[in-house]
């Protein structure tokens, strides 16, 4: 604990003297952890173009070696501070290296290039984030019983009552700093294992969606803190009956969009078909290892070894949902990403599947 018992800090509220604080954040050696650390700035902005590249010991987040440690963070995008507030920053960063090149760890370049080439089509994502609460331990679900297993899934999916929901408090404030902050955070819900959740981002153009689910995250896991709870991302924390965790993607283009858009909808499912070893390769940080535990084919997924897609179907590798097709246009999802997957990576290999035809 903290000391404070679940008081609010009483420095929190003194005089910055005209002073702010930006905190960077970037993205560690593993692909899917978080880092940051705080820098003074001598007045208020909100544009990354003005703020200094910093650096950071990437010997020590597994992005280099101690002789020689320096690894560089350009800022990208910036979001206001829910924690610290007033004129306070959280700064999303890029890695480059000692010379200023792109860090091989650093896959938001290219997603960002990519999407520059294909700006034109206006592609929009939506991510689904679920995650799972532990205790303290990071060991035990939050709210299951010590020694045994709660009911059954069934009542848990969106439920109301301290029986069947556990961590709303976390939910709720992660909800409200995410709209403080400018993240395009959508809705939330409860889902289907006891302790799980999700949250939505987007629409989101282009690369903002990486910027803005990334940052939502972090967020998430610094309010966490607040509760001495862990935040899991992993695709199947609890192996056995239980329902995995992923990161469904929502994808249209303008032209999916607009009147006969379902067609283009088929055209673009047909494309990521024939990617599909690729797309499983993007779709978690080890190269599919993490999802082949979540995607069996039950538990409302799709088999990782074969590729399909169908109305509404849950079961489907890409889903159409029922209003699209009801309406002719819209927008499809890609159920396979997992939960800690790198938004940057998905977005990129999704955009280069269905505009560049790489």
């Amino acid at each position: 604990m903290d000391g404070l018992d679940g008081l609010t800090n009483p420095f929190m509220d003194l005089d910055q003297g005209g002073k702010c604080q930006a905190y960077y954040i970037w993205i560690d050696g593993t692909g899917e952890g978080l880092r940051g650390k705080t820098k003074t700035l001598m007045e208020p902005t909100m544009d990354p173009e003005t703020l200094p590249v910093w650096n950071f010991d990437g010997s020590s987040t597994m992005q280099s070696l101690g002789q020689n440690s320096d690894i560089y963070i350009k800022p990208v995008a910036c979001f206001k501070d829910p924690f610290r507030r007033g004129d306070n920053i959280l700064v999303m960063c890029e890695t480059l290296d000692h010379e200023g090149n792109v860090h091989p760890t650093n896959k938001r370049r290219s997603c960002f290039e990519n999407m520059e080439k294909c700006k034109e089509v206006i592609p929009w994502f939506g991510i689904e984030q679920e995650y799972t609460m532990f205790d303290f331990t990071g060991r035990q679900p939050y709210g299951w019983p010590s020694n045994g297993y709660p009911g059954p899934q069934g009542p848990y999916y969106c439920g109301v009552g301290s029986d069947k929901v556990k961590g709303r408090k976390i939910v709720e404030a992660h909800y409200r700093a995410c709209m403080y902050a400018g993240i395009m955070i959508a809705g939330s819900n409860a889902e289907v294992m006891p302790s799980q959740w999700e949250y939505q981002v987007g629409p989101c153009e282009g690369i903002e969606m990486g910027d803005h689910l990334w940052v939502s995250r972090w967020i998430l896991q610094r309010i966490a803190e607040e509760f001495n709870v862990v935040i899991s991302f992993d695709p199947k924390p609890i192996p056995g009956d239980w329902n995995g965790a992923g990161c469904h993607t929502n994808i249209s283009t303008l032209a999916m969009r607009e009147e006969g858009g379902l067609e283009k909808i088929y055209e673009a499912i047909e494309l990521m078909g024939k990617k599909h070893e690729e797309h499983i390769y993007a779709y978690d940080p080890s190269g599919g290892v993490d999802n082949k535990r979540r995607l069996t084919g039950l538990h409302e997924t799709a088999s990782i070894e074969k590729f399909n897609f169908g109305v509404a179907d849950r079961t489907a590798s890409i889903r159409i949902p029922r209003q699209v097709a009801a309406d002719g246009k819209g927008y499809f999802e890609d159920r396979r990403p997992s939960s800690n997957a790198d938004p940057y990576v998905v977005t990129d290999r999704i955009i280069r599947t269905i505009c560049l035809d790489e």
